[in-house]
């Protein structure tokens, strides 16, 4: 028998072809780790689907904004706080932006941080709260005939200092209950925070009380109460100096009105 022994020279290019090809094959197929890390995300450069609320801005910062529930005992500096301000001591002549008196303005929260001299954890630390609770006639604020304020308002001003006068948000998207208003309870404390420091029960702007049911009552019933706080055409914009009240703070006053302006 004669055997066909093949030249190794004309098969040699097909076996080298054969072994790149399959290598290439092999690389096409590699894949980098992949595991779950001990919360329970996927780790290495394989991505996965997912969604999420996370936005970058151009400079690849995260800008996403999570708004929780408002906490019933945690103070929000720009819903609790900045109003009380606005109302009792960011007055022409006082401490707003023109005037300055004493380099102090309280018109937003880096003024209110920043020239009030907060030091967070330390009310008895913070220019702020040493003027609002000084026994002194003549260092007190706000500064004599104006009345002391409320103790609830120097404790709310204490706690959100106690809790590192942060500049905290909440969403209050799913807390406007209008149902049953109560003027004590709804309608009196919206109405002291951003209207009592002009239309309190001492010395009150225009002879308009806004602390009291008799003196909401005459405005409440002339449309005067909500024309002037959802900023209506005809009317002066209250509060004034201040931010308009929420659309809750509006539907709550409007709703206690259309049931009956109670004193309840």
């Amino acid at each position: 028998m004669k055997w066909n022994n093949a030249s190794p020279t004309s098969s040699s290019p097909l076996i080298i072809w054969g072994m790149i090809t399959l290598m290439v094959f092999l690389a096409a197929c590699k894949h980098d780790p992949v595991w779950p890390d001990p919360d329970g995300q996927v780790q290495g450069n394989d991505t996965i689907s997912q969604d999420t609320t996370q936005q970058n801005d151009t400079t690849g910062n995260d800008t996403t904004v999570v708004m929780h529930p408002c906490d019933p005992d945690t103070v929000y500096f720009e819903r609790d706080l900045l109003p009380i301000l606005v109302s009792n001591c960011a007055l022409s002549g006082c401490h707003d932006a023109n005037t300055a008196q004493d380099g102090v303005v309280l018109t937003s929260y880096d003024n209110v941080f920043q020239t009030g001299d907060i030091e967070p954890f330390r009310p008895d630390k913070s220019d702020l709260y040493e003027a609002i609770t000084d026994n002194d006639p003549d260092k007190r604020m706000p500064p004599p005939p104006r009345s002391r304020l409320p103790d609830s308002v120097i404790s709310m001003i204490q706690t959100w200092i106690n809790q590192g006068a942060q500049n905290l948000t909440c969403d209050e998207s799913n807390a406007c209950d209008t149902v049953n208003m109560s003027f004590s309870q709804d309608i009196q404390p919206i109405l002291g925070t951003h209207c009592g420091g002009c239309h309190g029960s001492s010395s009150p702007s225009g002879g308009i009380t806004l602390t009291t049911h008799a003196g909401t009552l005459g405005p409440a019933a002339s449309g005067q109460l909500v024309g002037a706080i959802s900023h209506s055409p005809g009317f002066s914009a209250m509060p004034q100096g201040g931010s308009k009240l929420s659309d809750c703070q509006i539907s709550t006053i409007q709703a206690w009105i259309d049931q009956g302006s109670k004193d309840n």
